[in-house]
C-alpha cells in the first residue's frame, strides 16, 4: 500500500528537447549553479540520452503528444507511482505537462489511457530501464 512520488520525470528539462543542440545561454544548465546538469548534458552518456529521446519522438508522434507528456504518463503508469512532482518555468509547460493526465482545450486527449503494454514495452525497450513490479521483489 505504499507509493512512490517521482520528481524530475522530465530529467530537469532534458526530455522537452531544448538541449538537443547544446546547452542554450537562457537554460537552467547555463546557470554557474547548475554546472553539474551542463557537465550531465555534454557527457557521453548525455549524448546517449539524445539518442534516445529521438528513437521516442515518433512514439510520442503517434500518440499525439509530446516527449514531456510521454515521460510524465510513462512515470504514472508504473503501479508503484502514486504522484509526480512536475516542475515548470511557466503556466504554457505547466498545461503541456498537464496533457498527461487530461484533455487539452484545443482537442487533444490524455496520454495516459494511452499508455497500453504495447506503448510500455516499446518505451522500456528503447530506454533499458524498466522498472520493477512490485510482484519482482516478492519471489
Amino acid at each position: 500500500g505504499v507509493g512512490a512520488m517521482t520528481w524530475s520525470p522530465l530529467a530537469c528539462g532534458i526530455i522537452s528537447g531544448k538541449y538537443g543542440n547544446g546547452v542554450p545561454e537562457s537554460s537552467r544548465a547555463a546557470l554557474k549553479c547548475y554546472q553539474w546538469l551542463k557537465e550531465k548534458i555534454v557527457s557521453e552518456e548525455g549524448r546517449k540520452q539524445q539518442v534516445k529521446l529521438k528513437d521516442l519522438s515518433p512514439i510520442a508522434e503517434r500518440l499525439g503528444c509530446t516527449l514531456p507528456q510521454l515521460a510524465v504518463a510513462w512515470c504514472l503508469r508504473n503501479e508503484g507511482v502514486s504522484s509526480v512532482l512536475l516542475g515548470s518555468s511557466n503556466p504554457e509547460q505547466l498545461i503541456e505537462n498537464l496533457g498527461a493526465i487530461q484533455a487539452s482545450s484545443h482537442g487533444g486527449c490524455a496520454v495516459l489511457p494511452k499508455m497500453t503494454s504495447h506503448i510500455v514495452n516499446e518505451i522500456d525497450n528503447i530506454l533499458g530501464n524498466k522498472p520493477y513490479s512490485k510482484k519482482d521483489y516478492r519471489s
